[in-house]
C-alpha cells in the first residue's frame, strides 16, 4: 500500500491544480493579513475562505481525480493487488495532497506575519473539512460511472452542507423559538460537519457574546476541553463513515 500511495501522492502533488489551489491560498492569505492587523479579524476573514472555498474545490478535485484514475485503477485491480488496499491508496493520497497544499497555503502566512491559538485550530478544522469532503466525493463516485452524475451529486452535497441547511435550522429556530432549543441545536450542529467547524472556530474566538444565550451554552460546551473532544471526535466520524462506506461499495462493485 505503501508504494502505491507514494506514488499516487507523488503525481497528485506534481498537477497544475494542486499548485494553483496551494497559490491560491497563499495569495488569498497574504491579502486578508495585509488588509488587517488585528488576528482575530485575519481568523474571522480566513474562516469564510475554509468554510466555502476549502469543501468545494475538494469535493470537485477529489471527483474529478477519480474519473481521471480510472484506468490506472482498472490496471491495478487486475494484478494480484487487493481492492482495500487501492482504494485507501487513492483516496488518501487525494486526502494528504489537499491537505498539505492547504496548510502550506495558509501556514506559511501565519509563520510570516504570526498568529495566534485560533489561527492553529483553524488549520485543524481545515484539515478536517478537506478528508471529509473527499470522503464525500470518494462516495459518490464509486457509486456511478457517469461523470457528469457524480459531479452533480458532489455539488449537491456542498450547497446543501454549506447554504441549505444553515437555512433550514435557522427555520427551525424561528418556527419553535418560544422552546429551549439548545440541545437540539447542538445536535443539529453535529449533524453538518461545516457548521460544527464554524462553531468550533467561533468559540476559539471569544465572540459567543454576540450569539445571545445560545453563544453561551455553546461557549460552555466547545470551550470547554471535554467539548473540544467530543466535536473533534464527530469531525473524525464524518471523515471515516463516508470513507467506509465508499470503500465497502468499491469492494463490492464490479468496475
Amino acid at each position: 500500500m505503501l508504494k502505491l500511495l507514494k506514488y499516487s501522492l507523488y503525481n497528485i502533488l506534481r498537477t497544475r491544480f494542486t499548485l494553483l489551489y496551494f497559490g491560491f491560498l497563499l495569495l488569498a492569505t497574504f491579502a486578508i493579513y495585509s488588509l488587517d492587523y488585528d488576528l482575530a479579524r485575519v481568523s474571522l476573514s480566513l474562516l469564510n475562505v475554509v468554510l466555502l472555498v476549502v469543501p468545494l474545490i475538494c469535493i470537485v478535485f477529489a471527483t474529478v481525480h477519480f474519473y481521471n484514475s480510472y484506468e490506472f485503477i482498472e490496471l491495478m485491480l487486475a494484478q494480484p493487488v487487493n481492492r482495500t488496499t487501492v482504494f485507501m491508496s487513492q483516496i488518501l493520497a487525494v486526502g494528504i495532497s489537499l491537505s498539505l497544499a492547504f496548510i502550506g497555503g495558509i501556514g506559511i502566512p501565519m509563520l510570516i506575519y504570526g498568529g495566534e491559538a485560533s489561527m492553529i485550530y483553524l488549520l485543524f478544522v481545515g484539515v478536517m473539512l478537506s478528508l471529509v469532503f473527499t470522503g464525500l466525493a470518494y462516495l459518490a463516485s464509486v457509486m456511478t460511472r457517469d461523470k457528469a452524475k457524480a459531479i452533480g451529486i458532489t455539488l449537491l452535497f456542498w450547497v446543501f452542507f454549506s447554504l441549505i441547511y444553515d437555512g433550514l435550522v435557522l427555520f427551525m429556530i424561528y418556527v419553535f423559538y418560544d422552546y429551549p432549543l439548545e440541545n437540539a441545536t447542538l445536535a443539529m450542529v453535529m449533524l453538518n460537519p461545516v457548521d460544527l467547524a464554524r462553531v468550533i472556530m467561533l468559540m476559539q474566538l471569544d465572540v459567543s457574546a454576540l450569539m445571545g444565550f445560545t453563544g453561551a451554552f455553546f461557549q460552555n460546551f466547545f470551550g470547554s476541553i471535554r467539548g473540544t473532544l467530543i466535536s473533534s471526535g464527530v469531525l473524525l466520524l464524518w471523515i471515516l463513515i463516508p470513507f467506509y462506506f465508499a470503500l465497502r461499495v468499491f469492494k463490492r462493485k464490479d468496475l
